[in-house]
């Protein structure tokens, strides 16, 4: 009861904690870059720097397949791969994709967390799509 009279007493120890950590619950840190803050925060979508890495990603490599398609492969590059299918730059590319998608839920539904394992596999899918299919 004598240490809690005496805790009392001392005014400075609640201006020090003050001052210290609890003074700062309600504001705002300062914080760094992050993927998953949103970009415009008012927009109807919620575009995260990685979102929009995705769909930049995946339109350039439209565009490349394209230009490809359009000036340097006129006819196309069609090919009966392994699959008994005959396709395209275009069509191997859709492959790819569509397979990568897969390669990612499936991940996320079995594993979780994180994320790299299956961005490897990925690559490697397209690879493979690509040179074999």
């Amino acid at each position: 009861m004598r240490y809690l009279v005496l805790f009392l007493m001392l005014p400075g120890s609640a201006l020090a904690q003050a001052q210290a950590g609890w003074g700062n619950v309600g504001q705002q840190e300062e914080k760094g870059f992050s993927w998953t803050d949103p970009l415009w925060p008012d927009f109807w979508m919620a575009w995260t720097p990685a979102t929009l890495a995705v769909f930049i990603g995946i339109f350039s490599a439209i565009a490349v397949i394209g230009l490809l398609e359009g000036f340097r492969f006129r006819d196309g590059i069609e090919r009966k791969g392994c699959l008994g299918l005959t396709t395209t730059l275009g069509d191997r590319l859709f492959i790819s994709l569509l397979g990568s998608v897969f390669i990612f839920l499936a991940w996320l539904g079995f594993v979780g967390q994180p994320v790299w394992v299956p961005l490897f596999i990925a690559i490697g899918w397209g690879a493979f799509v690509f040179w074999k299919v």
